[in-house]
């Protein structure tokens, strides 16, 4: 009887203990999830694990909202107590494997809104794109005014642009309080403006905006350029000058101002692409079939101190890509592969921009144009620029939508801080007064395209000023400045090297571009 008396002692004590410990911990769980720290139950973890699993495009490695869990009501065995536990979850990429849990179905629908991932096959052919446009075609006008040394930058220009890529990556993540990196920014806006914090929060992603938007429209521009540059060197006998032929193509373009996707657009991308790479073949085999006659005396280690600063621009716009890495990595099935990815696609195309650049310069050595296929016979001509026009037209939507986007997002969808009012109605329809702005966002390009008809300056004072920017200047100064306690002290001397000397070329290019441009007006010259 005493025995069964001090068990029923016992029981009601430790019940009690229990549930003074339980109402302390509860407590204390919501004291630290209200600091930011993650206080859950090992059962709330399991759900939030497997939820992260699910939603791992939807949240993209940023940190997640404070989530306010149900109530959990815990039995235990002197009575019914309520638990109420917050939690804060941050993905770390860690975590129990997924199990049958009571948080299933809000995971499930969590999963329907994940979107396909890519693979790295596939964020390698979008990089392709990038770095193996048209813009190739002004490389062999490099070569021209660079000799060797314009080749060796190709090379260079390959090795820096890759390394910029992966340490532009790299600032996308920080470490955990385990040590396990975890991605907390998600575009290249984020970067710049987590390194202008405390003191102005948004002045770093202003810059990489203007950066951005100046590349996007000039990009435009070129396309109408080389438009009516390929028309009028196509049709030579027909009495219609280069800026009628960019009218009749800015006409066509028109209709890229009621775009609201890129759906219909992105059908085309493959065909392009694919037509782009006949064209540099058709061109490479008649350079082969002239190899007799190559003038590899005229290839030199000199170098023209006016011009070569605007081969520089030249080529590095040709390999400009950093806008959309943060949001290819991010999209990636295996972010892992990443590196590998980037190594593969900048060592093809960096051949493949040599061996064209070098083959197209030995076959027509001082004679070489800033559109290369102004160079090739009437008969060949005609046909591979009528697909390059096709190709450029068709590729012209793409930086115009995105440069829209940045327009609307920075002056008219920006919350209550937007400068102007939403240029969308209730149905998401765009206003007249919206596409009215979008018409006459077309028709600059056109007006900068008459007023500037030359290719390769604008490519070279476009290099310089933006592109060198974004690909050079930016990432280093950004891995220096977020990373600057974990770099080893080549890291910072590549950093600083890079800087330094994108520096030099970018203020050099620009300087000379400019001049070349003044010299071009002054004396009337149109291509």
């Amino acid at each position: 009887m005493a025995h069964l008396i001090r068990h029923k002692i016992g029981n009601k004590l430790t019940n009690a203990a229990n549930t003074v410990s339980n109402k302390s911990q509860a407590k204390v769980s919501g004291m630290f999830a209200r600091l930011g720290f993650q206080a859950a139950t090992d059962e709330e973890g399991l759900g939030f694990a497997e939820c992260d699993d699910l939603d791992y495009d939807y949240r993209q490695g940023m940190q997640m909202n404070i989530m306010q869990g149900d109530e959990d009501v815990g039995e235990m065995d002197g009575g019914d107590e309520l638990m109420v536990g917050d939690s804060h979850y941050q993905r770390d990429g860690t975590g129990p494997p997924p199990s049958s849990l009571k948080n299933s179905g809000s995971c499930n629908e969590l999963a329907t809104e994940v979107k396909p991932k890519i693979t790295s096959w596939e964020a390698g052919w979008n990089v392709t794109n990038a770095i193996q446009g048209m813009f190739v075609l002004g490389l062999p006008y490099a070569i021209l005014h660079g000799g060797y040394l314009g080749l060796f930058l190709i090379i260079f220009a390959a090795v820096v642009c890759c390394y910029t890529g992966k340490i532009l990556i790299a600032c996308l993540y920080e470490e955990n309080e385990d040590g396990i990196l975890v991605r907390v920014r998600d575009s290249y806006v984020d970067i710049a403006n987590a390194c202008c914090q405390p003191r102005f929060p948004s002045l770093g992603g202003h810059i990489v905006n203007v950066a951005q938007i100046i590349e996007l429209v000039m990009t435009c521009i070129l396309y109408v350029v080389v438009s009516g540059n390929l028309m009028v060197n196509s049709f030579p006998n027909l009495p219609v000058s280069q800026k009628a032929w960019s009218v009749i193509a800015t006409a066509a373009l028109l209709p890229c101002a009621f775009l609201k996707s890129l759906k219909a657009v992105s059908k085309f991308s493959l065909l392009c692409t694919i037509a782009h790479f006949v064209i540099n073949i058709l061109v490479i085999a008649y350079c082969l079939s002239r190899a007799r006659d190559w003038a590899w005396d005229k290839v030199k280690f000199y170098i023209d101190v006016k011009k070569f600063p605007i081969s520089i621009g030249i080529i590095v716009f040709s390999y400009t890509s950093q806008i959309f890495l943060p949001s290819l990595e991010g999209n990636m099935q295996r972010p892992s592969e990443f590196h590998c990815m980037m190594d593969w696609t900048h060592i093809g195309a960096c051949v493949l921009k040599g061996l064209f650049a070098l083959v197209a310069y030995l076959t027509w050595a001082d004679a070489t144009k800033e559109v290369i296929t102004d160079n090739l016979p009437s008969t060949i001509r005609a046909v591979v620029n009528l697909f390059l026009v096709a190709k450029a037209l068709l590729s012209y939507p793409l930086p115009f939508f995105a440069a829209v986007e940045v327009l609307e997002k920075s002056f008219f969808q920006d919350g209550g801080r937007a400068i102007f009012p939403d240029c969308y109605g209730p149905g998401g329809q765009i206003k007249s007064w919206g596409l009215s702005l979008r018409c006459l966002l077309v028709v600059f390009t056109l007006i900068m395209a008459i007023f500037v008809p030359h290719f390769a300056l604008l490519m070279g004072l476009t290099g310089s000023l933006t592109g060198a920017g974004l690909c050079f200047l930016l990432p280093a100064l950004f891995h220096l400045k977020l990373m600057w306690r974990k770099l080893l002290w080549h890291h910072v001397f590549f950093d600083v090297a890079i800087f330094v000397i994108g520096g030099i070329c970018s203020i050099s290019g620009f300087i000379h571009s400019i001049e070349g441009l003044i010299e071009a007006f002054k004396y009337g010259v149109e291509e």
